[in-house]
């Protein structure tokens, strides 16, 4: 039974999952009314509202799998990459837990987290016949291409499994943007507000997506900086120029596209009036009642706009996962992460693995998001394989995934 902590970004949550196959409990405390009035995460805010959540999260975690902290055999937390404030509770939280109790603690990379949240799926899928071994680590011990879309994260892993754990190399990442960083603020500058992702998706199917043409061009190598030291440790860890630029994604360009359509169109004054009708006086820290509160804000042009946006987004990411996959002979596709709970994106992804005979998979919309349980779910083959985190373990806001 392990206890996973996750304080990453904006969500403080707590679960148990046992030998990373059943879920026993999940607590997620949103902190989406504190940032929506910003129209974006504040990170001194987020960390003070996981030092306010993350006791009696972790104790509902507790309560509703019936147990105690005598029960565990181990606690998992998130070590990076996140905002440093906002890991640094959720760590020294788990430290002081991990010290008291006289567990073991297991740090674990996000991005592992969110390519277990579909490995737990399948696990769970397995019931029973999952604890005859501990030698079947996964769902399966197929080699996958893992795409990680979220609103910090736009990157392609190639997953094996290797000795009863995962190993993972880079195979493609934005060069700039995140998809679901291009979704809020596209939702922003909509007048939509914050958190953008769920209300581009709602909207995007009452639009035409082929009435504004939006299309990514090849991401050329930057040849200016070739023999030159990387100047971040992002680019130490992560370096650009070793990847295949086939496979690289840039987002910042179609926020731009959109802003100059908004503008030749005179949408801003539209926008504007639109997130005042939302998020005025009287409902600031609020999003919008309903979908079709919403939907009566916005006249058919910017629902054109929406669905043009999302098709463009959703294509490039598909082009490129695909393109990758048949580059590495891989049959497996994993999508995982918040994006990965858009619709167009499942019913576009699911259609084309289909089309090309590959096997695609996404975790529960609940899993999607940022949670505990893929958190857990990623310390299990650690746990047995007796990978645990020294003293010595603190927030690294830039770790890679290897």
């Amino acid at each position: 039974m392990i206890l996973g902590i996750e304080s990453s970004c904006d969500e403080t949550a707590a679960a148990v999952v046992e030998r990373g196959a059943r879920t026993a409990s999940s607590v997620v405390a949103s902190q989406i009314a504190t940032h929506a009035r910003y129209g974006g995460v504040v990170p001194e805010l987020a960390s003070r509202e996981h030092l306010r959540a993350i006791v009696p999260v972790v104790r509902a975690a507790l309560a509703e799998a019936q147990i105690s902290l005598a029960d565990l055999d181990a606690i998992a937390v998130t070590s990076g990459p996140g905002l440093a404030g906002a890991l640094l509770v959720g760590i020294t939280y788990a430290k002081a837990l991990a010290f008291a109790s006289g567990l073991p603690l297991i740090a674990v990379n996000h991005l592992e987290g969110h390519i277990h949240a579909v490995l737990l799926e399948e696990r769970q899928a397995l019931g029973a016949g999952w604890a005859a071994g501990d030698e079947k680590l996964s769902g399966g011990d197929e080699a996958a291409l893992a795409l990680v879309v979220s609103g910090g994260h736009t990157h392609l892993y190639m997953a094996r499994p290797t000795a009863g754990t995962w190993q993972y190399s880079l195979v493609g990442r934005t060069v700039d943007d995140a998809a679901g960083e291009a979704f809020d603020k596209v939702a922003k500058l909509l007048g939509l507000g914050y958190p953008g992702g769920p209300w581009i998706d709602a909207l995007a199917r009452f639009g035409n997506p082929k009435a504004v043409p939006f299309a990514f061009s090849q991401v050329k190598t930057k040849v200016h900086l070739e023999g030159r030291a990387p100047r971040t440790k992002a680019a130490k860890t992560a370096p650009i120029g070793k990847l295949d630029s086939r496979f690289l994604f840039s987002f910042s360009g179609i926020k731009t596209a959109v802003l100059r359509y908004v503008e030749l169109h005179g949408m801003r004054a539209e926008a504007e009036g639109r997130h005042s009708r939302l998020y005025g006086e009287g409902r600031t820290a609020n999003p919008p009642l309903t979908k079709e509160e919403a939907l009566g804000l916005c006249p058919q042009g910017t629902l054109d706009l929406i669905a043009s946006f999302q098709h463009a987004v959703v294509g490039d990411l598909m082009k490129k996962t695909f393109r990758a996959a048949e580059a590495l002979g891989v049959r497996r596709i994993l999508v995982t992460g918040g994006v990965a709970a858009n619709g167009e994106l499942r019913e576009r992804f699911a259609a084309e693995a289909g089309r090309r005979g590959m096997r695609v998979a996404f975790p529960t919309l609940k899993l999607s998001t940022d949670n505990a349980a893929m958190i857990a779910a990623a310390a299990w083959p650690r746990f047995v394989a007796r990978e645990f985190a020294t003293e010595g373990l603190s927030a690294d806001p830039s770790l890679a995934l290897r």
